[in-house]
């Protein structure tokens, strides 16, 4: 018997439950995107080429796949085991049609003769920079958060880009901004539009998250953002009055009217547009006059009936919180309902909001809640459970517990106090936490530890990685230089994002333009992916451009950008892998913490059951 085997055992002996289906979806009913074989091929080295594709639920345990290079196949048995991956000998300076047959779903890629090795180029038409007349300073484009959609049905994902101008500001700094821009891509490059926000929606992280997903069920997907006077669409036509200027002496936007608006997703033209809930009102009542409060912004996606998907835009998160549910039926926007702290029966939940949130069921009814920092709101837009303990700026929510599916938060807290705590995402019941007497501004969770059952998790102040009982597996401290960091020794490990990458089933650490493995032995974090002359963004936060599982396997992919912004990268791994899994983006939380990794402080996508080498019942 293996020691993991052995530690598994114990816990199953000492009191955790046995694994149990815990009914969340109904397929049959619900409403998702339709996806290709997302077959994908890059360079490995100068003489050889990796071919990578999904497995998808449609797909049979064991499904047979052939791989062909221009029209010859190149596999001499049917490949039914192993992973969807493959390795072809191609010398460098030679185009190739790569194509996947198998399960009933096709798939081809066209790796070109100057394909570079390890990454998808993507050309990018930059915006040009300017002086504003407020300042006399001059700024260029950065080409920042992203997201994907398949906004033309045709199985493929497309990628819609914000660009954030260099004089973007957080909401705790005066100063004028010039306008965000949204893009839209194809893979092979082709922009399909662009949008520009206008003069009266400021720049900066926590004023314009966006969600793009498939809404109204029709396989295509929409882009919805909050817009103002002066927002101009794919088409050129300007929402609202175009001559409009809300900006105050300081640069921030205080008054005028706001608004949320639908634009289809392939053309970039605005399809409707409603007054955004809720409107600001009277600044004091968010808990200052500048609007540092008033103006911070949260948005998700979810589905609120168990069926269609509903957008979820909200606002504040420090005082007052109001998070308001719309859906989209292919005509118009129509409230669901709006949950308000000013509401006296929700009162208690103020100030509980994250720079983030996830959305996902937690409680097994077949429909989304939405889990919103240290609180939850259930389907029907009533209070769902409420810790207390305050705002925080990152947040995790996963199935942590590989003996059953029930789903559980890794959450930490600003208020000196509360430090971190991780807690039941039904009931809020807290499982363990780890008080602190100062600002815990990070916090981690993934499976980085073969010895030890689960997933782990740490923050700043956790005084180490632990494990999902709260034991301290590996002590450590918080980096006295970098936030970013929790040392061990004089090695430093991420407290950041995480991303499947290698071929095993741990989860690899994401953060500042590379890709690291934690090594469980001697507490070290091994190099496993420098990207060269890329840049990540948010400053200190240092995400990608975005990173989910874009393209073939079920590893992740890593979009992002050049450091003159002249360019985004798809990354690929080029790893080989021995495991079959479905497309992470085929499992729903999954797919909606991809939707809303733009939001606020970027957290990294996670799943909705336990992904990790302790469980391998999901395995094809």
């Amino acid at each position: 018997m293996t020691t993991r085997f052995l530690i598994t055992l114990l816990f199953l002996l000492t009191g955790y439950p046995a694994i149990h289906a815990q009914p969340r979806y109904d397929f049959t009913q619900l409403k998702t995107e339709r996806l290709d074989r997302g077959v994908v091929a890059v360079r490995q080295d100068d003489s050889h080429v990796i071919v990578s594709w999904r497995t998808l639920k449609s797909d049979k345990k064991g499904q047979a796949f052939d791989v062909f290079r221009n029209g010859k196949k190149l596999n001499k048995s049917a490949l039914t085991k192993g992973g969807t991956f493959f390795v072809d000998e191609l010398p460098q300076g030679e185009q190739a049609l790569y194509e996947v047959k198998g399960g009933g779903i096709n798939g081809a890629f066209t790796l070109k003769a100057d394909a570079p090795q390890g990454y998808i180029p993507l050309r990018l038409n930059k915006p040009e920079g300017g002086t504003l007349a407020e300042g006399g300073r001059p700024y260029f484009y950065i080409a920042s958060d992203a997201s994907v959609a398949d906004v033309d049905g045709d199985g493929q994902y497309e990628i819609i880009l914000k660009w954030d101008p260099t004089n973007s500001r957080d909401n705790a700094h005066d100063g004028f901004t010039a306008p965000t821009l949204f893009d839209c891509y194809r893979l092979d490059g082709t922009q399909l539009w662009r949008i520009n926000l206008g003069r009266n929606i400021r720049s900066g992280a926590h004023y314009v998250p966006f969600i793009v997903y498939d809404l109204d069920g029709d396989g295509k997907a929409e882009l919805a953002v909050k817009t103002a006077d002066g927002t101009t669409d794919g088409k050129g036509k300007v929402i609202g009055d175009a001559n409009a200027d809300y900006r105050s002496p300081q640069g921030r936007i205080l008054s005028g009217p706001e608004y949320l608006t639908i634009f289809n997703g392939l053309t970039g033209e605005a399809m409707d547009t409603r007054p955004y809930l809720p409107e600001r009102g009277e600044l004091s009542t968010w808990g200052d006059s500048k609007g540092n409060r008033s103006e911070r912004y949260l948005a998700a996606v979810g589905y609120l009936d168990g069926k269609h998907a509903s957008v979820i835009f909200c606002r504040g998160y420090y005082t007052r919180s109001v998070l308001a549910a719309w859906d989209w039926n292919g005509h118009e926007l129509k409230k669901r309902w709006v949950f308000d702290t000013n509401d006296p029966e929700w009162k208690d939940y103020a100030g509980q909001g994250n720079h983030n949130l996830r959305v996902a069921d937690v409680d097994g009814d077949g429909c989304d809640e939405i889990t919103y920092g240290s609180m939850a709101v259930d389907h029907d837009g009533r209070g769902l459970y409420n810790t207390g303990m305050g705002h925080g700026d990152a947040i995790h929510l996963t199935a942590f517990d590989p003996t059953t599916d029930a789903l559980q938060v890794w959450d930490c807290h600003e208020n000196k106090h509360d430090g971190s705590d991780f807690r039941d995402a039904r009931t809020g019941k807290v499982i363990f936490q780890i008080p602190s007497n100062e600002d815990v501004g990070r916090a981690m969770a993934a499976d980085i530890d073969p010895t030890h059952p689960g997933v782990e998790m740490w923050s700043t102040a956790s005084h180490g990685i632990r494990n999902i009982r709260g034991e301290v597996i590996t002590e450590g401290r918080k980096s006295e230089t970098e936030n970013t960091h929790i040392m061990f020794g004089g090695m430093r490990v991420s407290v950041n994002f995480g991303i499947w990458w290698d071929g095993d089933l741990l989860r690899e650490l994401l953060d500042h333009e590379r890709v690291t493995k934690y090594n469980w032995e001697n507490h070290t974090a091994d190099l496993l992916q420098q990207f060269e002359g890329c840049q990540f963004n948010n400053g200190t936060k240092s995400n990608p451009c975005l990173s989910a599982d874009l393209l073939g396997d079920w590893r992740e992919e890593v979009i992002t950008r050049d450091r003159m912004s002249e360019e985004l990268r798809i990354y690929v791994t080029t790893i080989p892998t021995d495991y079959r899994i479905d497309c992470l983006m085929q499992d729903i939380p999954y797919r909606l913490s991809v939707a809303t990794e733009n939001v606020g402080y970027n957290q990294p996508p996670e799943t909705g059951f336990y992904l990790g080498p302790d469980r391998k019942d999901y395995l094809k």
